[in-house]
């Protein structure tokens, strides 16, 4: 399944308006580049490699979605993040809080 089918539930009106938007090819779609350029919504999003039409992408911001990628590498480190055993998505996200704080601190340490 692609990852642009689950697009409209996250970027929801209800959320904050972002800026800039950093995805991965997954999310290459007319629809979603549409979406975002009405919502006034840079998109940072590199082509597939079949499509006609070529979209620039700045490579210096598209290297910030690494730096998130990584963290959510981090993130499922932790065996509980990675495998949700929590009942409610309310202590889910405390232990991820958690796991988090960890991080931080292990990061300002070294």
């Amino acid at each position: 399944m692609s990852d642009y089918l689950g697009f409209d539930l996250v970027m929801d009106r209800n959320l904050p308006e972002p800026r800039v938007l950093l995805a991965d090819r997954g999310y290459d779609a007319d629809r979603i580049r549409k979406t975002m350029s009405d919502r006034d919504v840079m998109t940072q999003i590199p082509m597939r490699k079949m499509r006609k039409m070529r979209v620039g992408v700045d490579r210096g911001l598209y290297r910030l979605r690494n730096m998130v990628e990584r963290c959510f590498n981090k993130l499922k480190n932790a065996r509980r993040v990675a495998t949700p055993y929590d009942k409610t998505a309310e202590s889910y996200l405390r232990f991820i809080d958690i796991t988090s704080i960890r991080l931080w601190l292990r990061h300002w340490s070294t």
